[in-house]
């Protein structure tokens, strides 16, 4: 008889159906489980998530990929999301968009070779009345200047 066991991760996504159901109703809230404790959600997660879910894996990857908040690679410990909507441009996005990228090293798209930032823009953050937003991890800012970008970065270095 052929005895196969359980990884950590597979025992983890079995918990998380467990706690919000194993139908396509449930794959949102697994999928922000698994981005939130590591960072990404990985191939195998996703492979298994499906075969939880009894969906097809295209259907996980499609929502992984469609979702900007939701990735499959590995980011940086901090995300730094610069929204980049008319409101957010008018407001002098491009300055401080410029002060990112000088202080962490990075272009847009990119992570710190010490994995400690990641660098995105976001379409849209819901603070266009108090542009240029942006937010790290979860950590609003609002009507930020590139003398603000300095310190506020410290603060995550």
């Amino acid at each position: 008889m052929l005895v196969i066991e359980k990884n950590d991760l597979t025992l983890e996504i079995e918990k998380l159906t467990a706690k919000y159901g194993s139908t396509r109703e449930a794959l949102l809230p697994i999928l922000q489980d698994i981005q939130l404790k590591h960072g990404h959600i990985s191939e195998y997660s996703q492979q298994e998530i499906a075969r939880m879910l009894d969906i097809h894996p295209v259907e996980v990857y499609g929502v992984v990929t469609f979702y900007s908040f939701l990735s499959s690679e590995p980011k940086g410990r901090n995300v730094v999301r610069l929204c980049r909507t008319i409101s957010c441009d008018l407001a002098g996005k491009d300055a401080i968009a410029k002060v990112l990228e000088n202080e962490l090293g990075i272009k847009f798209g990119e992570t710190t070779q010490d994995k400690k930032f990641t660098l995105e823009w976001a379409n849209c953050i819901g603070l266009c009345d108090q542009g240029p937003a942006m937010l790290i991890n979860d950590e609003c800012h609002t009507k930020v200047t590139p003398h603000k970008i300095v310190e506020i970065l410290k603060k995550y270095k």
